[in-house]
């Protein structure tokens, strides 16, 4: 028998806790105090740690103060600089919209408050990326006296978090140790949980029924830390290879009384537990005699279940030892409670791994591996990072007492060092740890809110503790466990290898950065739930996913719509039916739908519009209103093409550059006579188009006079009001410019301005057009540019809309990279259009549509400042004019949709109605996703091929040429 570690005192489990066998502490205070003088190094002790109005015990604030040490201690060894106290002067920021009520103490919030209750050490690396995403915003309680829960007005049975003391976090790992008045409500929570005596019995009940969301409760941690019940779920739902188990267990959890038989797992249910010595003399010796323990020369007896994790000893015998393993489980049930088991499992052999010529000497050595996986944008798992320890196999690999190294430098230590097949064990690694995190999240989705502790309580992250092993001759990662916080902190400290050099690959991307980005998103749906917004148009079809959004983020829709049948009237809290087709009356119309919202005692939020007719009017409506806007000037001016690029032209600096180095020569056209006096001023070739129009409708190359007057008496014919091509702007009139042509690659940049601020830019790729028109053709994301052209493309979009005086607001900008730089095409002051909000909600979690409500709202959007794509997506568009055919047969809207629902493709419906004609639109967006950009174009290119798409007079392949 090998026994690490004597049965332990009752201490505190955490979140953290790693496994039976591991050495545990309490995070935050079991019984007695911290260990003294257990950190060397220097810094300030003098600082007020105390929380006004909520004194501390003694052994309580000797916890408080041994944490703010280890922090300390933390930031030292990373070479970040000691926490600042300013606790004397609290901060009142966030409080922003605040609306008093009575019985609640606290600010409701109008910022992102990010609050994590746990050890610094193991959340380190959550708070240093939380500070550079959401400065000042991340906060770390060092103690849970610092926090407070008040009842929450009109949500019985739950409570507001609010935080009265807290480290703030910021970028460059700057700290400060602030005090807020009034207390900050949580926007996001995260605890270090526990369930025995002491702090993680506070922490817990902190954690329970919040009305902020939670990455963790105590209710979800019990679950986690039933090895047995883990072990089931993840061979069940998972697929995910577990050690063989004999489990003994007392008046089993139902949980564990539903479901199918596992391979592997036994599963015997004791009526009592004296009087079973034949039942467990025969199940164990049938169960270490059977095949399922492969070629394992040992098993472990231990205990399972929440009480018993970090309290025991780790104990090991050989197979043959039938009596001796029979006397511990015969011991062991003697201190089972309800729901509780004795586990006999095999003890997984390491591979042994062949070395290139000879071995080196010493012990042979076994891998452990710990993948953090973080729960992302529509509940999909990611791996986030792999860490590794190295050992003697005869010593069982734990946590805090091995050196975290990367799995390529683990298993060359091995023996394997060969680049692909290491390749291969990631990926099996990665399909493991998802797996197992989108089991947990499936038996999450089928419990109760009473049975995860709150309606808000979620496992954001999992940590996976695999063995590798050989099974049917392949190497396989073999989940021995789950837990959280120890797995992080493993990632944290290997990151932490390269505090000095973050050129680092290693240092590049952070364990905690998925973590993070769910924790702003889940903040922002928790901001804007119940916020009252006003939305002036609805739009067509290709905007239906507005309606299914608002519903998910609990937004309480009131619309403005010209047609009194639209199927959107009937999923908004109020519709006005109000003709915004004729825009020359927008300053008129503005003023009388502010006293329709005043008549009908509409209490608004915010105010806003997607749809590119109603931009200047939603400007003058928020202003009528006094609500949060762009200013109407900015939007006209971005709205009219020509003044865009006039205007611009003359905004030379300072600052510099200047975004006249990005505007195009152009004139405007009301006239046969502006025309002749246009291609005098504009070197031809140029482009001809709308002047407010959209969609790409009448866009058109000319090369000479002559193209120029025909081109412009055709619109002046065709288009001539709103009914001739409803959407476009003809509510604006038909007048039209001439620009010059710009030779380039033509790219969409897609904003998200506050304050005047950059919060985030997306770019993409387009394919070449068809010449002389101007519809696009194909598009893909991220840009395939080189980091400093994609650089160059968001700095000139964000320098020509603070040009126009855009400074709130999501916004979409078209432009040319040339050989000498970016040149501006268009500014559309709204959200993209299309596909795009659907791409980038679908590769970088961020959704454009929260983002522009929360600019309406007055609320800073809760964005990661360096959003990291997760693949690639390549697309094309259909043309009724190009596709009739196919989209009437093989490619037809049913058959896309049924692609598109079984993952094989993404389809955006752009028109409802398929009719081909002269000045049509995209009737859809096909598109394929793939890790790789090279990949995702294959993929798509086969796909049209085979769906009869592609053909010679629409070659995909020339469209999807240029990306490369």
């Amino acid at each position: 028998m090998l026994s690490l570690d004597p049965l332990g005192p009752a201490w505190d489990c955490p979140l953290a806790s790693k496994d039976l066998e591991e050495e545990e502490g309490p995070w935050g205070g079991g019984a007695g105090l911290p260990p003294p003088g257990c950190f060397s190094g220097s810094w300030r002790h003098d600082v007020g740690l105390d929380c006004k109005g909520s004194l501390e015990e003694a052994e309580a604030r000797a916890w408080t103060v041994y944490h703010y040490s280890l922090l300390q201690s933390c930031l030292q060894q990373a070479g970040l600089p000691e926490t600042q106290d300013r606790s004397q002067v609290p901060r009142t920021d966030g409080h922003k919209g605040f609306v008093w009520t009575e019985g609640f103490t606290g600010c409701p919030g109008a910022e992102v408050t990010l609050c994590i209750l746990g050890s610094p050490s193991t959340f380190l690396s959550v708070l240093l990326e939380g500070g550079v995403q959401s400065p000042g915003n991340m906060l770390l309680c060092l103690s849970p006296a610092w926090l407070m829960k008040v009842p929450a007005p009109g949500q019985p049975g739950e409570s507001a978090l609010l935080v009265s003391k807290a480290v703030s976090f910021y970028p460059g790992g700057l700290t400060f140790l602030d005090d807020f008045v009034p207390p900050r409500r949580a926007t996001y929570f995260l605890a270090g949980l526990g369930l025995g005596p002491g702090r993680g019995r506070e922490a817990a009940e902190l954690a329970r029924d919040l009305t902020c969301p939670t990455g963790a409760s105590a209710e979800l941690a019990r679950l986690l830390e039933d090895r047995l019940l883990t072990r089931r779920l993840l061979a069940q739902q998972g697929g995910v290879a577990v050690p063989a188990t004999l489990a003994f267990t007392y008046k089993p959890p139902a949980l564990l009384r539903v479901g199918d038989a596992s391979p592997g797992l036994r599963l015997v249910e004791l009526s009592g537990k004296e009087g079973q010595e034949t039942l467990v003399k025969e199940e164990v010796e049938a169960f270490l005699h059977s095949e399922a323990l492969g070629d394992a020369l040992q098993v472990a007896v231990k205990l399972s279940g929440w009480r018993w994790r970090g309290r025991q000893a780790l104990r090991l015998y050989s197979r043959k030892e039938l009596g001796t393993v029979v006397d511990m489980v015969l011991a062991l049930l003697e201190k089972l409670e309800e729901e509780e088991s004795v586990l006999v499992e095999a003890v997984c052999p390491p591979a042994r791994l062949p070395f290139p010529g000879s071995p080196p000497p010493g012990p042979e050595l076994a891998v452990r591996i710990c993948a953090v996986v973080c729960r992302t944008q529509g509940d999909r798992p990611l791996l986030s990072k792999v860490v590794c320890s190295v050992g003697r196999e005869d010593r069982p690999l734990r946590h805090r007492s091995s050196l975290p190294q990367t799995l390529e430098v683990a298993l060359a230590r091995c023996g394997l060092g060969e680049a692909t097949q290491v390749a291969v064990v990631r990926r099996r690694v990665k399909a493991a740890a998802e797996a197992a995190l989108a089991a947990v999240l499936a038996l999450e989705a089928g419990l109760s809110a009473e049975q995860r502790g709150g309606r808000r309580a979620r496992t954001d992250f999992l940590g996976v503790d695999f063995a590798l092993t050989v099974a049917d001759r392949a190497l396989t990662p073999v989940a021995l466990e789950l837990n959280g916080g120890l797995c992080l902190e493993a990632c944290g400290a290997l990151e932490g290898l390269w505090a000095a050099q973050r050129s680092q690959p290693a240092a590049r991307e952070a364990a905690a950065a998925p973590l993070v980005e769910t924790m702003l998103r889940r903040s922002a749906h928790c901001l804007m739930e119940g916020k009252q917004l006003l939305l002036i148009g609805a739009g067509g079809v290709s905007k239906k996913f507005v309606w299914e959004a608002a519903r998910d983020y609990g937004l309480k829709l009131h619309l403005v719509e010209s047609d009194p049948n639209h199927f959107a009237s009937q999923l908004v809290q109020t519709f006005i039916h109000f003709d915004v087709t004729e825009h020359r009356r927008d300053e008129e119309n503005a003023r009388l739908l502010a006293e329709l919202v005043r008549a009908r005692g509409l209490q608004l939020d915010g105010c806003f519009s997607y749809w590119d007719d109603c931009l200047v009017l939603t400007a003058l409506l928020c202003q009528e209103l006094g609500l949060p806007c762009s200013p109407p000037a900015a939007m006209r001016l971005a709205k009219q093409k020509s003044c865009t690029q006039l205007h611009l032209l003359r905004c030379h600096g300072p600052p510099w550059p200047a975004p006249s180095l990005h505007a195009v020569p152009c004139c405007p056209l009301e006239s046969e006579a502006d025309v002749e006096r246009a291609v005098r001023q504009v070197p031809l070739p140029g482009v001809m188009k709308l002047e407010f129009g959209a969609g790409a409708v009448g866009v058109r190359l000319v090369e000479d006079a002559p193209q120029c007057h025909e081109h412009f008496s055709r619109i002046t014919r065709d288009l001539q009001g709103e009914a001739d091509h409803p959407g476009i702007g003809l509510g604006w009139g038909n007048a039209m410019l001439l620009m010059e042509f710009i030779e380039g690659t033509e790219h969409d940049v897609d904003l998200v301005v506050y304050g005047g601020r950059l919060l985030a830019a997306f770019v993409s790729d387009n394919g070449p057009t068809r010449l002389p028109g101007f519809t696009e053709t194909a598009a893909c994301m991220p840009t395939g540019l080189a980091p400093e052209q994609e650089a160059q493309l968001v700095q000139a979009a964000f320098r020509c809309c603070l040009g126009c005086g855009l400074l709130d607001g999501v916004f979409n900008v078209e432009l040319k990279l040339t050989r000498a730089g970016p040149k501006l095409i268009e500014i559309n002051p709204r959200m993209g259009g299309f596909y795009l909000r659907d791409w980038i909600l679908e590769l970088y979690g961020v959704d454009l549509l929260l983002a522009a409500a929360m600019v309406a709202c007055g609320l800073r959007p809760a964005l990661p400042s360096h959003p990291r794509a997760r693949g690639h997506l390549v697309g094309v568009m259909c043309l009724a004019s190009q596709h009739l055919q196919a989209l009437s047969s093989t490619a037809s809207r049913e058959t896309l949709q049924a692609l598109h629902d079984q993952g094989l493709l993404r389809f955006n419906l752009l028109e409802e109605v398929l009719v081909p004609g002269e000045y049509e639109e995209p009737y859809c967006s096909v598109a394929c996703a793939g890790p790789s950009l090279a990949e995702a174009r294959l993929r798509l290119l086969g796909l049209c091929q085979g769906l009869g798409i592609d053909g010679p007079h629409y070659p995909v392949a020339h469209f999807l040429s240029h990306f490369k």
